[in-house]
């Protein structure tokens, strides 16, 4: 009984040691791993400095996703006087929509890879008196938001697009307020129903991409299939505060 007793002790009391050392800088914590691209060279085609083409694309009449922009828009319902950021804005037509309906109170930040596409939407928005939409440019693993500062997250198909999703997920987390929201608006990926060039395209479907983000500290409040989006899901989350999860 004795002998069980100061061993547990013993322990303890070595336990404690560790952590004053760890504490103290005499023990170094074992270095981390990088996360790794969960699919390489992903976004280079969208790391361009022809970015002429790539608002073709992102603007292209038949793209689902920009003939019922505003649909989308009100779906998302950012309210009067919040603070959005679009991730992956692209050509920033969703970054322009938000900005008119947060109003002048509120403030949209367009966020994407592309420092020439931010330049160029940034100079549309000054030409068009936008005075409420700010860009910009991000990493690959961060969003370079300023911590606890944002109200909603957008991500319209650019989480399938996230090279390192649990750095970039933490990034976002980070930059949201105590109970901030994101709406993720991805392409379903399901055998047989999805176009092959998505199969190729998108390396996950709605429930795997759904768990990762869960993972990441949020959770699902619900989930929209629009009818007049036959290719996209539209999934909406909530930060979890730490010690709820």
């Amino acid at each position: 009984m004795h002998a069980a007793t100061d061993r547990r002790r013993h322990r303890l009391a070595l336990a404690g040691l560790a952590a004053a050392l760890l504490g103290a800088g005499f023990i170094q914590s074992p270095p981390v791993a990088p996360e790794q691209s969960v699919k390489p060279g992903i976004n280079e085609r969208w790391k361009s400095e022809e970015i002429d083409p790539l608002v073709a694309i992102l603007e292209a009449e038949g793209r689902e996703i920009y003939e019922q922009r505003e649909q989308i828009a009100a779906l998302v319902g950012p309210r009067k006087g919040s603070v959005v950021a679009d991730v992956g804005a692209g050509s920033g037509f969703m970054a322009e929509i938000f900005a008119r309906l947060v109003g002048a109170e509120g403030k949209v930040y367009a966020v994407d890879i592309n420092a020439l596409l931010m330049k160029r939407l940034a100079q549309d928005a000054a030409a068009r008196g936008i005075a409420n939409l700010e860009v910009v440019v991000c990493g690959e693993r961060e969003v370079n938001l300023v911590p606890n500062s944002i109200d909603l997250v957008f991500i319209c198909d650019t989480y399938h697009h996230f090279e390192y999703p649990k750095s970039t997920m933490k990034s976002i987390r980070e930059a949201l307020r105590p109970g901030g929201q994101i709406v993720v608006v991805d392409f379903y990926r399901i055998e047989g129903v999805t176009p092959p060039w998505l199969m190729e395209h998108v390396r996950a479907g709605e429930e795997v991409f759904t768990q990762e983000i869960i993972d990441a500290g949020f959770e699902l409040i619900n989930a929209h299939y629009p009818p007049d989006l036959p290719l996209n899901y539209i999934l909406r989350f909530r930060k979890v505060q730490r010690g709820q999860e």
